[in-house]
């Protein structure tokens, strides 16, 4: 049973950059899409803010879960 608590616990540590990641993605899309929502209901602009605002939101959620995955893992220096 330690084993196995040992090995449950490696992997949630190695998970957790992963999982953060995705959380990005889904804030980003959530918040910069609010935001456009926002702006086009301010400024009365159609869909636009709205798209541009999802749009940006993948684009930094992508790069994120992008730049956690080709970090090399923490014990392999």
């Amino acid at each position: 049973i330690e084993r196995a608590a040992r090995a449950f616990q490696s992997n949630v540590a190695s998970a957790g950059p992963v999982a953060a990641a995705s959380y990005t993605l889904v804030g980003g899309i959530l918040l910069l899409g609010g935001i456009g929502y926002a702006v086009d209901r301010w400024w009365g602009t159609g869909p636009w803010g709205l798209l541009i605002g999802l749009g940006l939101g993948i684009v930094v959620g992508f790069y994120e879960i992008i730049r956690v995955s080709l970090r090399p893992p923490a014990g392999s220096e």
